[in-house]
């Protein structure tokens, strides 16, 4: 699949769980569109493997647990001194085990809501006032199709992520009136190592819902989230972006 490039030029993003996955393809298209691309992410090694393979002088990192809510606004100060934050990409997530709501282990069910849910929170909360005093930003959250429908035996992910779409549709209205698009996507399962946390049979289930009959294309959801990054998304915020594969209707 070629890959087409945007016009990011002068343009900084954070993209959060940069280091691999969704993020990490999103971080090589951005650099080759011209921005500059500020990785975070938990894993200091996978940070480190990435940075070394992308190998470009407009890319930095941090390591940023997005469930830390001082830890982000620590990090959005630190960057914001040099540089505006002009697009956010809450990418970060886990899927957290799979069980039945009355099986599913308290403290576990917790840690997914604040890593899907509360991460995207804490970004946006930290970096949107920076946006607005530049009247410029473009926001994407990576939520799920299990938003939507809501996936068994996945409940806390499920929740995480619908959680994130109202989010996003809260956000994009307060901000309707400002050069700030916020915009939600809703992706299938696509073979990343998100699929390594849960069992095959949760995976063969997933899958047998997806009319296309097949994972989902890393290219294909990059191509989707630099639109919705770029300037030429000029009207649509607010707005959740299916690539599903025909799972959802709505």
């Amino acid at each position: 699949m070629d890959n087409i490039l945007f016009n990011f030029n002068n343009k900084t993003a954070v993209i959060t769980g940069g280091a691999q996955g969704f993020g990490l393809d999103i971080a090589k298209r951005f650099l080759n569109s011209g921005a500059r691309v500020i990785i975070w992410d938990i894993d200091p090694e996978m940070i480190k493997k990435s940075s070394k393979n992308l190998n470009n002088p407009n890319l930095s990192s941090y390591t940023v647990d997005v469930s830390d809510y001082q830890a982000v606004e620590d990090c959005v100060k630190e960057i914001t001194k040099k540089s505006n934050i002009d697009i956010l990409i809450n990418n970060a997530g886990i899927t957290g085990p799979t069980a039945t709501l009355w099986d599913y282990d308290i403290d576990l069910w917790k840690k997914v809501v604040d890593i899907n849910l509360m991460g995207t929170f804490n970004c946006c909360r930290a970096i949107v006032p920076s946006m607005i005093k530049n009247n410029y930003g473009r926001i994407v959250n990576v939520a799920s199709v299990a938003g939507k429908d809501g996936n068994a035996n996945a409940s806390a992910y499920s929740v995480g992520k619908a959680g994130s779409i109202a989010l996003t549709k809260s956000l994009g209205k307060e901000l309707a009136d400002k050069n700030i698009a916020v915009n939600a996507v809703t992706p299938a399962g696509a073979k990343t190592r998100i699929l390594d946390q849960m069992t095959k049979e949760h995976v063969q289930r997933m899958l047998s819902k997806v009319p296309r009959a097949r994972f989902l294309e890393v290219e294909e959801f990059t191509s989707l989230v630099c639109w919705l990054s770029s300037e030429e998304n000029t009207f649509s915020t607010a707005a959740v972006f299916d690539i599903s594969g025909g799972r959802s209707t709505y």
